[in-house]
């Protein structure tokens, strides 16, 4: 496995487990990192967010979901960039959502430099 595809699937490690810590993420980041989420039903304005914006997302989502969980399909990797297929399940209550994402990794120094993610949710729950 390559070092791209290495740090790739640590990050998704650890954005997926809600038992990580503000330091596991951390520590797959280059501190200049950025993060773009393009729009979609949860973020319809979409997003572009520094490692800071991105830390709090992630214990918001921390202390918001009951659950959660990322499956990564697939990862093409050409040197420093990849390309990711995965599967976001999460739980808000007892509510379930899916997300199938496509994600734009870029890895610096073995960690997570830049990451686009188009975000595909199944239809919400009424």
């Amino acid at each position: 496995m390559s070092e791209t595809e290495a740090a790739i699937r640590r990050y998704f490690e650890v954005v997926g487990d809600l038992s990580s810590s503000e330091e596991d993420l951390r520590s797959c980041l280059a501190p200049d990192a950025q993060f773009r989420e393009l729009p979609n039903p949860i973020s319809p304005n979409g997003h572009l967010r520094d490692v800071e914006q991105t830390v709090v997302g992630f214990l918001t989502g921390k202390s918001t979901l009951s659950a959660q969980s990322i499956e990564i399909e697939e990862v093409l990797v050409d040197g420093p960039r990849a390309a990711v297929r995965s599967t976001w399940r999460g739980r808000i209550g007892e509510t379930d959502f899916v997300a199938h994402m496509a994600g734009f990794l870029t890895v610096r120094g073995g960690l997570i430099a830049s990451h686009d993610t188009f975000d595909c949710y199944e239809p919400f729950p009424r």
